[in-house]
């Protein structure tokens, strides 16, 4: 029904506003699935926010409106928030497609993004919007930002650019308004390690006698002398060690939430993750006389946990805790839980030159060339004690006369004399020369 202050057209769902002389185009779309409610579109203006001067532009624009809702297959609703489509349809795709242990990671910082567009209607995110989340990212804290590493910030913005891929994929949007601003490079991060004499004054507080220290003590020689991940080490049993052959089998990574809340999976981070690790005789003895301790208590079974005081896994939190607990009191820096593998790969390469290729192996990479990505600065000084067994090693000794007669277009002249005064031996009795070179 027309109202008395309007008036028709002759295009179906354009009117003239007859106060105002404007012209408008008023229309319903269906009903959106979502929410159950019917979609009415109506405008008094374009795309660009021009007033429409004829109803053919009002007409034009309809058009153009009522097309792009058919492209999205009468689902998506104009006024879909972001917070509605990361909830009921990105963040529930992605815990599909990624691994439970990279949800469980990802899932508070996916939810952090969400909040961040909350109740903006996905189709009204401006390349404005994106660019203030862009400096939002890469701020300190103090200037009312994140106070992320560039590392981390380029991570957050990427996960935030992926969810409007997958937006267009789904044909919610004709385009990824994300993507006309710069992404954040990655940058280098830098993850803080222990040189082999800052792990000697960290495991010189430890005392052992005690049982959860002596647990601490085992954690952190282990991680330290393997490389391991976390997850990988939470997930060692102790049917993972062999003790005749001096190996340690890793095949599985730990994905928890809490103590009671977790799962031993029976795969690593990567298909190359699955390998064995050769094990030096004091980390074989270390772990032999801490399985005789843990069954004092009962454990040390085949399908106990190495790292248990109590039948439960250790978790990720408790790890930080110990390292933080024992560098205060060695009085060296404080290094997150994968500081202990990047110490492993500093203590094999600048204590025994380790090749690329071994160190690789036992970090469980997919090739050579992602140890270098990781590990390649660590490298820079591990050719001192070449350079050292090179010293001497070639014997000097050059031609007393020339051997090179030279042709062609170049001639040399040598003009040898003494460079005392004419029929006066130099001092030391030895000849002088000057060599005089001319080539054309």
């Amino acid at each position: 029904m027309t109202s008395k202050n309007q008036q028709t057209t002759k295009y179906p769902g354009v009117f003239k506003d007859l106060k105002s002389g404007q012209y408008f185009y008023q229309t319903e779309l269906g009903v959106d699935r979502i929410t159950g409610k019917r979609i009415r579109k109506k405008g008094r203006t374009d795309g660009n926010g021009k007033i429409f001067k004829t109803a053919s532009e009002a007409n034009k624009e309809l058009v153009r409106v009522k097309r792009e809702y058919h492209k999205v297959n009468s689902y998506a609703n104009y006024k879909m928030t972001y917070a509605e489509f990361m909830d009921k349809l990105y963040i529930p795709f992605y815990k599909t497609d990624v691994e439970e242990s990279t949800y469980a990671v990802r899932e508070k910082t996916l939810h952090t993004i969400r909040d961040r567009f909350g109740s903006k209607p996905l189709r009204q995110i401006t390349v404005e919007d994106v660019q203030n989340y862009r400096t939002y990212l890469l701020t300190s804290k103090d200037d009312g930002g994140t106070g992320y590493s560039q590392s981390y910030a380029s991570l957050v913005f990427g996960m935030f650019r992926k969810s409007l891929d997958k937006a267009v994929e789904m044909q919610y949007l004709e385009y990824n308004i994300s993507k006309r601003v710069k992404a954040i490079p990655k940058g280098k991060a830098v993850v803080p390690f222990w040189t082999k004499t800052e792990f000697e004054s960290v495991i010189a507080q430890i005392y052992i006698s005690d049982f959860y220290e002596h647990l601490n003590f085992v954690m952190l020689w282990v991680y330290y002398m393997t490389g391991v991940r976390v997850n990988e080490g939470m997930a060692l049993w102790w049917d993972d060690i062999d003790f005749e052959k001096k190996r340690m089998r890793i095949h599985h990574m730990l994905v928890l939430k809490s103590k009671s809340n977790w799962k031993r999976n029976s795969y690593t981070k990567t298909e190359d993750g699955k390998r064995m690790i050769a094990l030096d005789d004091d980390t074989v003895s270390i772990l032999s006389e801490w399985k005789k301790r843990q069954a004092t208590i009962g454990l040390g079974g085949e399908s106990d946990f190495i790292f248990s005081y109590d039948g439960n896994p250790m978790i990720k939190s408790t790890l930080a805790r110990i390292i933080k607990r024992y560098a205060e009191t060695a009085n060296v820096q404080r290094i997150q839980g994968k500081g202990l593998r990047h110490s492993h790969a500093s203590y094999l390469i600048n204590e025994f030159n380790v090749s690329v290729l071994v160190l690789s192996q036992r970090m469980g990479h997919s090739s050579p060339e992602i140890t270098l990505k990781h590990y390649a600065h660590m490298w820079s000084g591990a050719d001192k004690s070449i350079a050292e067994e090179m010293s001497g090693n070639v014997t000097i000794k050059t031609a007393e006369k020339t051997n090179v007669q030279f042709t062609g277009n170049q001639s040399v002249t040598q003009a040898v004399k003494y460079c005392s005064p004419p029929n006066t031996p130099p001092s030391d009795g030895k000849s002088h020369l000057r060599l005089v070179v001319s080539t054309g």
